[in-house]
C-alpha cells in the first residue's frame, strides 16, 4: 500500500525562490532510493487540489514561486514521522551545504558584460549557478560553502570589471565617489575624441609621413579601447578567451591601423566607448527608478518609549514598538494606528491616486505619507520584514530573470559572433584569390564587416526594455516578478476572476430592508441584529455592522440558538425571535405569508442573500426581510472596459458561491461569462478549458486560488502589500486592495512587448542593412560606426519610454 504526504519546499529549502533551483533536484536526489520512498515530485496543493509536475518541468515554461515536495511512500517501511524527519535533515544539509546570494555591483563595461561576468562566477570552483543582469547591476549566485565563500566570489566579480556592493549595505546608501570614478568612461572617450581630432587636424597641417598624427591617433586608442583591451587581456589571462563585442571592435580599430586608416579605426573606438557612457548614462536612469524604491522610507523614526518621544536609526525599531507619526510626515514602518485619524497618501506602495483615510486599527506602510493628523503606530514589521523590503527584495530578484527574447539574443549572439569572424576571414581570402577585389581592399572591408555586424543593439535591447518595465511597475504599485512575466501578461487574451474579494469587496453588507406592513425598518434590523450580535457568521456580522451605522439601539439576547446553515434563535426582551434562510421555518406550524416569500423571490432573484425574521407571538409576527450582498467594487465595470479597450477578448468569473448571486454580480459588472460552483479543482478544470481561446491570466487573492493560479499563463494577486503570501505566490502582485491598477500593468506589459518587437527590429535591420553596405563597399568604417552606435542608443532610448509610461489603451 502506498501513501502520499506534502511537505513546503520554503519549509524544506528556505533560500530557494522557485522549484527551478538546483537545490530541489539535490533534495529530489537525496530523497529518490531511501528506503520507503518510492517516488518523489513536485505539487500545489490547496484544499486537496494537486497540481503535479516533475522538478523543472512548467505546463507554461515559467517556475512557480510556490509549492511542496510530494513523497509518495510506503507505510509498512517507513512511518510518516520518519519521513518528515528525513526530508527536513536532507532540505538542511542541502541548505547548510549551498547558499544563495543576490548581489548588486557597479560596472561601466560593454554590453556583454553580464556574460563574460557569468562565465567568470561560473568558472569559479563551487559556484553551481549564476545569472547576472548587467543592466540592473545584480548578480544572483549559489555556490557550495564547502568549496568557495563569499569573499572570493566578490573579488571574482572585483577581477571580471564588476565592483560589488557589499550584500549588507543598504540600497539606499550610495557611496562617496569622485566624479572621475562616476564618469571615467566617459571621460576616457572624450579624452580619445579630443586626440581623434588634434591626430586628424596634425595629419592636414604636419607633410608626408611626420611622426605627431600616428602618436596622436595611438593615444586615442589607448584611451577608446582601454576597457575593451583591458577585459580581453583579463580573459586571456585566465583562460576564459571568448568571441564578444569587445574583441570585434578592438580587431577591426586594429585592422584599420594595418591599412593606414588610422583615423578611422581611432574614430570607432572614440564612437564605441563614447556610445557605452551614454548607454550606460540611460540605464543609469532605469536603475535609479528602482533605487529610489529603497529611498521611499526614512532613516529614522520617532519611539514613543516610557512616556518620552525619541528619534532612533530605523534600525533600531522592534516589533510592538509605538511610533509616532506626525502631520506630512513619510511613515518609517509597517505598523497598526493606535491612536488618532488621518488620510494617507498609500501611493508610493498601493498605486492609490488618493489618499486612504486611516483610523484605529488599520494598516500603514511603510514609505507612505501621513496626511495632517497625528498618528500613534504600533510597529508590526521590523526592518527587512517590511512591506516595501519585500518589494525591493523581489524586484531585484525580478530582474535576474531573463525574458524569453533576452535569451533568444543571447544564443544569437554566441552564434553570431564566431560566424562573423569566419566571414571576415573568409571576406580578407577569397574574394583577393578569385581576384575580385586586392588586399587591402578586401581586408579594408572584412574590417568595416566586424563594425557592422556587433549586435550591440541586440544585445541591449530586451534587458533594458525588462529592466524599465519592471521598475516603472514597482513604482506604480504593481509587482511584476521577472521578464518571462513581463513578456507573458502583454499577451494575456482571456482573463478569470475570482468573485470574493477580487470582483467584489468581499464584505457582505446589508442592501435591503424590506420590513412587513406595520413595521418599521429599525425594529427589523434591530432585532434580527439582537440575535446575530454575537455570531462570527459573515452574514451576521453584516446585520450588526448595519444596526451600529444606524445607530440603532440593539437588544442583549439570551439563550441564542445556532440552526447550521439556516439561522439562529434567540430571546429577545421576553420575545423568541428567529433569524434565518426561509428553509429556518419549513415544517413549522405557521408557514410564511405570500408577501415574505414574494420578498426573498424578488431579493435572491437580484443576487441577494435573503434573512427572514420573524418575531413569535408578537402582533405582526412576520417582521419581514433582510437583503444582503457581497457587492461589486467601485469602479470594477470601468476597469473591466480599459482592459477590452487594450484589447483583451473575454474576462470571465470563476467563483465557489451560487449561481443566482454570481449571475446578479456579472450582470451588475458586464462580465463575458460566468462560471459558478465551482470547488478548487473545478476552477482548474476551468482555467484548462479557457486555454484553449488563447492565454490566460488568473486574478485572485494569491492563496485560496493557488491551484488554478499556478495552472494560468499569468497568476496575478490582489492585496500584496497587505499579505506576504501574495507577494510570494502569484507572478504578479496588485499591492492594492483593489483591480484598478490592473490595466495600467497590462498596458505596461504591452508596451513593453511592442518596445522589444521594435527593438529587435531595429537592431536586426541595422545588422543586415550595414552587413550588405560594407561588404559592397557602399559604407565606409567611420559612417558603419556612427549607425551602429546610434542605433545602440535609439534601442536604449525607446526602452527607457517606459519610465514615462502613465496609463492608456495605446500599446
Amino acid at each position: 500500500m502506498t501513501e502520499s504526504v506534502r511537505l513546503d519546499i520554503p519549509l524544506l529549502l528556505p533560500d530557494v525562490e522557485d522549484d527551478q533551483d538546483d537545490c530541489v533536484a539535490r533534495l529530489v536526489s537525496m530523497l529518490e532510493g531511501r528506503d520507503g520512498i518510492e517516488r518523489v515530485h513536485v505539487a500545489h496543493d490547496h484544499d486537496g487540489v494537486i497540481v503535479e509536475h516533475e522538478v523543472g518541468e512548467h505546463p507554461d515554461g515559467v517556475p512557480y514561486a510556490n509549492g511542496a515536495l510530494c513523497l509518495h511512500y510506503d507505510p509498512d517501511r517507513v512511518s510518516l514521522a520518519q519521513l518528515t524527519d528525513i526530508a527536513t535533515r536532507a532540505g538542511a544539509t542541502i541548505t547548510a551545504q549551498y547558499a544563495h546570494e543576490l548581489i548588486p555591483f557597479r560596472s561601466v563595461g560593454a554590453e556583454d558584460e553580464g556574460a563574460r561576468i557569468e562565465a567568470a562566477l561560473r568558472a569559479l570552483p563551487g559556484v553551481t549557478a549564476a545569472v547576472v543582469n548587467f543592466p540592473a547591476q545584480l548578480a544572483r549566485v549559489e555556490f557550495d560553502v564547502t568549496q568557495v565563500r563569499m569573499p572570493a566570489i566578490l573579488a571574482t566579480l572585483a577581477e571580471a570589471g564588476a565592483a560589488p556592493v557589499a550584500p549588507s549595505e543598504t540600497a539606499a546608501v550610495e557611496p562617496t565617489v569622485t566624479w572621475y570614478a562616476r564618469n571615467r568612461e566617459l571621460a576616457w572617450s572624450v579624452t580619445s575624441g579630443c586626440l581623434t581630432l588634434a591626430g586628424w587636424v596634425a595629419a592636414r597641417v604636419a607633410p608626408g609621413t611626420a611622426p605627431l598624427p600616428i602618436v596622436l591617433y595611438l593615444a586615442a586608442y589607448f584611451f577608446g579601447a582601454r576597457d575593451n583591451v583591458g577585459h580581453l587581456v583579463k580573459d586571456l589571462v585566465r583562460g576564459r578567451f571568448r568571441f564578444n563585442i569587445d574583441l570585434l571592435m578592438v580587431v577591426a580599430a586594429v585592422g584599420a591601423a594595418a591599412l593606414g586608416a588610422w583615423a578611422e579605426g581611432a574614430l570607432l573606438l572614440f564612437l564605441f566607448s563614447m556610445g557605452h557612457a551614454l548607454e550606460h548614462y540611460a540605464l543609469g536612469r532605469a536603475r535609479h527608478a528602482i533605487k529610489a524604491l529603497a529611498e521611499l522610507a526614512p532613516q529614522t523614526a520617532t519611539v514613543r518609549r516610557g512616556g518620552a518621544d525619541t528619534v532612533v536609526p530605523i534600525e533600531l525599531v522592534r516589533a510592538g514598538d509605538l511610533v509616532v507619526v506626525t502631520p506630512g510626515e513619510r511613515v518609517a514602518v509597517d505598523g497598526a494606528v493606535r491612536e488618532g485619524q488621518s488620510a494617507v497618501n498609500q501611493a508610493p506602495i498601493t498605486g492609490e491616486s488618493v489618499p486612504v483615510d486611516k483610523g484605529i486599527g488599520d494598516q500603514l506602510f511603510a514609505g507612505s505619507v501621513n496626511g495632517e493628523g497625528l498618528l500613534l503606530v504600533e510597529v508590526t514589521a521590523a526592518v527587512g520584514d517590511r512591506t516595501l523590503d519585500r518589494v525591493i527584495k523581489l524586484v531585484a530578484e525580478a530582474e535576474t530573470q531573463k525574458a524569453s527574447t533576452q535569451q533568444f539574443a543571447e544564443r544569437f549572439e554566441r552564434i553570431f559572433v564566431p560566424l562573423v569572424l569566419i566571414a571576415d576571414v573568409l571576406l580578407i581570402v577569397v574574394p583577393p584569390m578569385l581576384g575580385v577585389w586586392s588586399w587591402s581592399d578586401a581586408f579594408y572591408r572584412a574590417m568595416a564587416l566586424l563594425v557592422a555586424a556587433s549586435p550591440c543593439a541586440l544585445a541591449l535591447g530586451t534587458p533594458a526594455t525588462v529592466l524599465a518595465g519592471i521598475a516603472q511597475a514597482a513604482r506604480n504599485g504593481v509587482l511584476i516578478k521577472g521578464g518571462a512575466h513581463l513578456e507573458a501578461l502583454g499577451g494575456i487574451d482571456v482573463f478569470a476572476l475570482d468573485k470574493t474579494g477580487t470582483l467584489t469587496r468581499g464584505e457582505p453588507e446589508v442592501t435591503d430592508l424590506l420590513a412587513e406592513r406595520g413595521v418599521d425598518d429599525a425594529v427589523l434590523l434591530a432585532s434580527a441584529a439582537a440575535v446575530e450580535q454575537h455570531s462570527r457568521h459573515p452574514l451576521a456580522r453584516a446585520i450588526a455592522r448595519a444596526a451600529t451605522s444606524r445607530s440603532l439601539t440593539v437588544a442583549e439576547a439570551e439563550a441564542a440558538q445556532s440552526v447550521t446553515g439556516r439561522g439562529m434563535r434567540a430571546q429577545v426582551n421576553g420575545v423568541a425571535v428567529e433569524v434565518g434562510r426561509l428553509t429556518l421555518f419549513d415544517g413549522t406550524a405557521d408557514a410564511p405569508p405570500q408577501s415574505i416569500r414574494e420578498n426573498v423571490q424578488r431579493l435572491e432573484s437580484a443576487g441577494r442573500t435573503t434573512m427572514v425574521v420573524r418575531a413569535i407571538g408578537q402582533t405582526p409576527e412576520w417582521l419581514g426581510v433582510i437583503g444582503v450582498a457581497d457587492e461589486a467594487r467601485t469602479g470594477i465595470r470601468e476597469t473591466l472596459a480599459e482592459l477590452r479597450a487594450l484589447g483583451v477578448r473575454r474576462i470571465v468569473m470563476l467563483t465557489g458561491d451560487n449561481p443566482g448571486v454570481a449571475a446578479a454580480i456579472a450582470r451588475s459588472v458586464g462580465l463575458d461569462d460566468v462560471r459558478a460552483g465551482l470547488m478548487p479543482e473545478d476552477k482548474v478544470t476551468a482555467i484548462r478549458e479557457l486555454a484553449a481561446q488563447g492565454r490566460v491570466a488568473m486574478v485572485g487573492d494569491g492563496v485560496n486560488d493557488a491551484p488554478a493560479l499556478a495552472h494560468a499563463t499569468v497568476g496575478i494577486a490582489m492585496g500584496g502589500a497587505g499579505t506576504a503570501a501574495a507577494l510570494e505566490t502569484a507572478d504578479v502582485a496588485l499591492m492594492g486592495d483593489d483591480l484598478s491598477r490592473l490595466p495600467f500593468a497590462v498596458g505596461l506589459s504591452r508596451r513593453a512587448r511592442a518596445i522589444i518587437r521594435q527593438n529587435l527590429f531595429i537592431s536586426m535591420s541595422v545588422i543586415g542593412i550595414l552587413v550588405v553596405s560594407t561588404v559592397a563597399g557602399w559604407a565606409r568604417i567611420g559612417p558603419a560606426v556612427i549607425v551602429h552606435e546610434g542605433s545602440t542608443l535609439i534601442v536604449v532610448a525607446n526602452a527607457l519610454r517606459l519610465l514615462r509610461y502613465r496609463g492608456g489603451t495605446r500599446a
